[in-house]
């Protein structure tokens, strides 16, 4: 009797998965004859924790997976960054030091940190920055500095957006592109009442706007569109005529962190009458770099912890985030800091994980391009290896807790939404999952999904 235990439970586990697989099956296909999947495609494998499939329809197809494409960066970072890794921001000064005053230039440079002035972090808000580089001037007797103010965003390439992001996303705070210096994550808060421009919480240098927005409704359905180093921003769409704060993404990040830097300076009795610039400004009017002197740092100025950062980008889906990790990948792994040698790192990445390089054809970091094609299969394997490495917990820590109880990474795009992530049932199977739809057109997308993933609880 003893030796037949084994194997019903043998049986009794094949029936049950064998049952959880026609109900994904016949609950999929339910899904696919409605209305709005008329033209739809769709990806979805299921696996359990061990990698054995459960349940798979195109699952090496490649979708546009939108914001799940997230898992690759965030998971490629933590392994070859570690968790503990961490941006550099630095202040140096040029020339001579006497009584007080400075006859040189005060250099602000970074390793790209994308928290630089964010609001998510105690202990890194813009006010921590502006006290930590007050301080060191006035520990080093700077009062007066008679030179010019230059942000050196040269660490990272010229190119601060992905090919292939939508214009209609650029402007956008999603949109955020990234540069050798970020500041408060690229993104400007601008309240409206009445459809009225009346306050932006930040300076944009140089920049005129063009408000073309309407009031009506009850929802924000406005867009912005900035570019990088534009001076010319433009916000149309419909507006409630109450009081309400958008969004944009920064056109020059740099110039703004130099303004707010100037203000810093005259609020602490620091004069500065000099200009202020960046080393792309330099570029742009065909100057050249001017070198920082290394021996005279004033600020070393370090972020948050790697692990923290793909917290919040797992869990708010911080495209810029995404695309700071690509272009950070690119410099350590391939010495170029640029969207090109990142996504190419991240293919051979992946591609030496096991997962074949037609199902991960990357075009950036964070999902927001269109040109992204990701299979649900792909989506399953990088979450499957994921779970055997050692910073597991703080990569899963990251994942939202979506509509239908489950904790999953989402993605989301114009008739496109996608989820990924682990469950386990109420019965203690674990599933390791991913589901794709594309022109999914009218109807609630996300309630679609559910439906099918609601099978695996």
């Amino acid at each position: 009797m003893m030796k037949l235990i084994p194997f019903i439970l043998l049986i009794s586990q094949t029936y049950f998965t064998q049952n959880i697989a026609q109900n994904l099956e016949s609950t999929t296909k339910k899904l696919l004859s409605s209305a709005p999947a008329y033209a739809a495609n769709l990806s979805i494998y299921v696996a359990d924790e061990n990698g054995n499939l459960i349940y798979e329809m195109n699952g090496n197809k490649g979708l546009s997976s939108a914001s799940t494409q997230k898992i690759f960066s965030a998971a490629a970072a933590l392994e070859t960054l570690g968790k503990d890794y961490q941006y550099v921001t630095s202040a140096y000064y040029s020339g001579t030091l006497s009584s007080g005053s400075l006859s040189g230039n005060l250099y602000i440079t970074s390793t790209g940190d994308p928290t630089l002035g964010s609001w998510r972090y105690d202990g890194y808000k813009p006010e921590n920055f502006k006290q930590k580089l007050i301080q060191s001037l006035k520990e080093k007797g700077i009062s007066t500095i008679n030179g010019d103010l230059i942000i050196d965003d040269s660490y990272f390439d010229f190119q601060t957006i992905p090919g292939g992001w939508p214009w209609n996303d650029l402007g956008n705070y999603y949109g955020a592109g990234v540069w050798g210096v970020n500041w408060r994550e690229n993104q400007f808060d601008m309240q409206l009442v009445g459809g009225e421009i009346k306050k932006v919480n930040v300076e944009l240098p140089q920049v005129r706007w063009v408000n073309e927005v309407t009031t009506g409704g009850s929802a924000d359905q406005s867009l912005i569109f900035t570019s990088p180093h534009s001076e010319v921003a433009y916000i149309n769409g419909k507006l409630p005529a109450k009081s309400i704060t958008v969004s944009g993404s920064t056109p020059n990040p740099p110039l703004t962190l130099g303004v707010e830097i100037q203000k810093w300076l005259e609020e602490s009795g620091i004069e500065f009458q000099g200009k202020i610039t960046s080393t792309s400004q330099q570029k742009i009017a065909g100057e050249n770099k001017l070198i920082i002197p290394k021996n005279n740092l004033l600020l070393e100025y370090k972020s948050p912890t790697l692990d923290k950062i793909i917290f919040w980008f797992m869990r708010k889906s911080v495209n810029f985030y995404g695309e700071t990790l690509i272009k950070t990948l690119g410099k350590e792994k391939k010495n170029e800091g640029s969207f090109e040698a990142g996504i190419s790192y991240l293919k051979e990445f992946w591609k030496g994980k096991g997962i074949h390089s037609s199902m991960i054809n990357f075009a950036d970091g964070s999902g927001l391009s269109p040109q992204n094609y990701v299979s649900a299969k792909a989506e399953v394997q990088a979450l499957l290896w994921s779970k055997k490495q050692p910073w597991f917990n703080e990569f899963f820590e990251g994942f939202p807790t979506q509509g239908n109880g489950m904790k999953m990474k989402s993605g989301t795009m114009k008739d496109t939404k996608s989820f990924a992530g682990y469950h386990s049932a109420k019965n203690g199977k674990k599933y390791v999952f991913a589901i794709i739809v594309n022109n999914y057109q009218g109807g609630n997308i996300s309630d679609a999904l559910y439906q099918v993933l609601n099978i695996l609880k």
